[in-house]
């Protein structure tokens, strides 16, 4: 490889590095406009909260305590494991959701850059630390599979991914109270 090549690469990734660090300090910010556009597509994607999906309603208890840590950074690792859950959930079985597949594809593609951006903004030193929270990782994890295996146990059906789609909306607006204090 010659020399200009090589300059021309470590020039890409300084600026790079900048890039990514700047955005790390607008992260609260960012994580707000993604949150806000995450819930008018979660709107879009699908129609009014069907009447006959009401009788099958199901709590399934968001445990807030993982976003009330003292450290802004283990509030950023349980957004970013949040948002991989989410992420995980509406990348399944859709079929029968018969939703906006657009809204749903910006959807994801809006938590995917999201955690990709976390992911990028967290240390290892700071992830060292949340997984020592093992408690809270594991409630995270309970929360997510009830309703993954509600989904499972309806066969994905249009209720089961209704009440899916307004449990993440609730979800999404605690991240949001979240985000606003920090």
């Amino acid at each position: 490889m010659n020399t200009l090549g090589l300059v021309q690469i470590v020039l890409i990734l300084l600026c790079t590095t900048t890039i990514s660090s700047l955005n790390c300090n607008h992260l609260p910010l960012q994580q707000r406009k993604v949150i806000k556009n995450s819930l008018q597509l979660l709107e879009k994607m699908g129609k009014k909260f069907p009447r006959q999906c009401l009788r099958e309603k199901m709590s399934f208890r968001f445990p807030e305590q993982v976003l009330k840590p003292r450290q802004k950074e283990t509030v950023k690792m349980a957004i970013e494991e949040i948002f991989q859950h989410i992420f995980h959930i509406f990348s399944k079985n859709l079929t029968v959701a018969a939703w906006d597949g657009a809204a749903l594809e910006q959807f994801q593609n809006g938590l995917y850059q999201q955690i990709e951006q976390l992911e990028a903004c967290v240390t290892k030193k700071q992830t060292q630390y949340f997984w020592s929270k093992e408690v809270n990782r594991l409630k995270l994890k309970k929360y997510f599979q009830k309703i993954d295996c509600f989904l499972k146990d309806k066969q994905h059906n249009l209720c089961s991914w209704e009440i899916s789609r307004a449990e993440m909306r609730r979800c999404l607006q605690l991240i949001d109270k979240v985000i606003r204090k920090l």
